[in-house]
């Protein structure tokens, strides 16, 4: 037997094989003119995934060693890869793969989809722990661009009873029912979240670090509530048009335990015409789905 041929596959040649298999509408890109390159460009690639197209390169290249999780997980996003194809990517990397029992931010190419289907809404998909791992060009208009902020800065129970939207990657939302709706609606969903997950780190220590620096939270958590959160009627504060009232419907992907966040409002009211309003201010309302690559 050639001894080339029972090497395994390294993650380069695997990166380039599934970036040259997709094509740029399945991820939303608009093709334009005639392509001389088979599949997503690199530039392409490395956009969606949130890494430099030198690092991609050199990765494609085998030049770039130990890849970490978050790379990995984010390239596995762009890629659209399922669950299979994602382990054996982390293996060919020299990385276990995410274990079960863990809180999943992988978006299944299914889930993908139909989110790219999705817009104009503006929709974010957020892990169970309340974590933005991709979101839709309308959401960007309406919350603003998330690719440049930091994994605590995505996190929105973070930024509600810690941070403050000032320096979190969302504009300023309240519940239109009252201040403490979502206050109580994240973290009663939070809670299913730690009992689904209780060998979780990153949700153990979310949820300790919110007890000890947030009199709220902790006073919300000592209720004992546990119910997801679903639907609401959220007020956004946008620099452009002001408030913006929207219907917010949270709805929840079986297997993947992803949520995706929608927004959307009635067709021919003021509301509506602010939004279209901000996704036409936009440059890049065209812009494919983003990938991001920290949890």
């Amino acid at each position: 037997m050639n001894s080339r041929s029972s090497r395994p596959t390294d993650a380069g040649t695997l990166i380039r094989a599934w970036r040259e298999r997709l094509s740029p509408k399945d991820v939303g890109i608009d093709a334009g003119v005639r392509r001389r390159v088979q599949g997503l460009r690199r530039e392409e690639l490395a956009q969606l995934a949130g890494i430099s197209v030198d690092y991609l390169i050199r990765l494609e290249q085998s030049r770039a060693d130990h890849p970490s999780p978050l790379v990995v997980s984010a390239l596995a996003r762009a890629l659209l890869l399922d669950r299979g194809e994602r382990d054996l990517l982390f293996r060919a990397a020299s990385l276990l793969p995410p274990a079960d029992g863990m809180v999943n931010d992988h978006v299944p190419p299914g889930v993908h989809r139909l989110v790219s289907r999705l817009d104009p809404f503006p929709v974010g998909v957020f892990t169970a722990h309340w974590q933005l791992v991709t979101w839709t060009p309308a959401w960007r208009a309406l919350h603003g661009d998330a690719s440049g902020a930091t994994a605590a800065q995505r996190n929105l129970v973070r930024a509600v009873f810690l941070h403050g939207f000032e320096v979190s990657a969302f504009r300023a939302v309240r519940s239109v029912a009252g201040r403490s709706e979502l206050h109580r609606a994240l973290v009663a969903d939070l809670r299913l979240a730690e009992a689904t997950y209780p060998d979780d780190s990153a949700v153990s220590d979310l949820v300790l670090e919110l007890r000890a620096r947030s009199e709220l939270f902790e006073r919300l958590w000592s209720t004992g509530a546990a119910a997801p959160h679903v639907s609401d009627t959220k007020a956004i504060d946008h620099p452009a048009v002001g408030e913006i009232v929207l219907d917010c419907d949270v709805m929840h992907v079986p297997g993947a335990d992803l949520r995706l966040v929608v927004y959307s409002v009635a067709n021919g009211t003021p509301d509506a015409e602010k939004l279209e309003l901000i996704r036409l201010a936009d440059p890049r309302s065209t812009a494919p789905l983003v990938a991001t690559t920290d949890r």
